[in-house]
């Protein structure tokens, strides 16, 4: 099965070597690469250019956010699987993406997730908090959980079905399509129990306690906009606990 790659990023000169180079080092043979730039200032795409053996497909424009871009990318996308390493995340071993395919086919599932570790912006080798998902079941996105988007491995037919990313929802967009795949639509889905992700302390929706508690009050749109009616502490609060161990 080809799996499809796509990294989105702006302004990512000090982050995407280090992305590209984890994506080079999987021995999973059947990759295709894509990197979504959103017209990036500083050197992000003279960096690309020297990485096009990797990069099967990269284009460097104007959009309007992250979601935006990530939805480009399902676009280009020709694998059976898609996934999504954002510009200052990496894998954490060569073996990644070969064993969430193994687990996906093993368990004849239309999505897979692992686990995820963040790690401090300057030292990646220092953990500061592992994000272990544990096995879903039904109903668990009542109770607060969801699982660490870097690790959502899924068909492009689920994609195809179901749609892509809601741009009106800003940073719950990716807390959106999980919980529309998963809760409402309720695809197969598999627990790898893995961390095959690091990610660097920060981003978009976790950069501070207050753009995380905004996120959360976010995210209770995204049930909204699929009908469906949460329970009063629905909101994520992993990913709240996350920016509290390491403010």
């Amino acid at each position: 099965m080809k799996v499809t790659i796509i990294t989105v990023s702006h302004n990512s000169a000090q982050t995407i070597q280090d992305t590209i180079n984890s994506v080079r080092a999987q021995n999973y043979s059947n990759i295709e690469y894509i990197i979504i730039d959103g017209n990036s200032s500083d050197s992000t795409k003279a960096i690309l250019r020297k990485n096009t053996t990797c990069i099967h497909e990269w284009v460097s424009e104007e959009d309007r956010g992250i979601y935006d871009a990530m939805n480009k990318g399902l676009e280009m996308a020709t694998g059976d699987i898609i996934a999504f390493l954002n510009a200052d995340d990496f894998f954490t071993y060569p073996g990644a993406v070969k064993d969430m395919v193994k687990y996906l086919k093993k368990e004849n599932a239309a999505s897979c997730y692992a686990d995820l570790a963040y790690v401090d912006s300057k030292n990646t080798e220092k953990v500061l908090r592992k994000w272990v998902s544990g096995e879903y079941s039904d109903g668990m996105f009542l109770k607060g959980w969801m699982p660490p988007h870097p690790t959502f491995f899924v068909k492009k037919e689920v994609y195809q079905k179901y749609g892509g990313f809601k741009l009106d929802l800003g940073t719950a967009a990716d807390y959106e399509i999980m919980l529309r795949f998963l809760h409402k639509h309720k695809i197969s889905v598999a627990y790898l129990p893995k961390t095959i992700i690091k990610m660097r302390a920060g981003g978009v929706s976790n950069a501070s306690l207050w753009s995380r508690l905004k996120a959360n009050h976010i995210d209770r749109k995204a049930w909204k906009v699929n009908g469906l009616k949460p329970k009063l502490f629905t909101i994520p609060l992993k990913p709240l606990r996350k920016i509290v161990q390491y403010m």
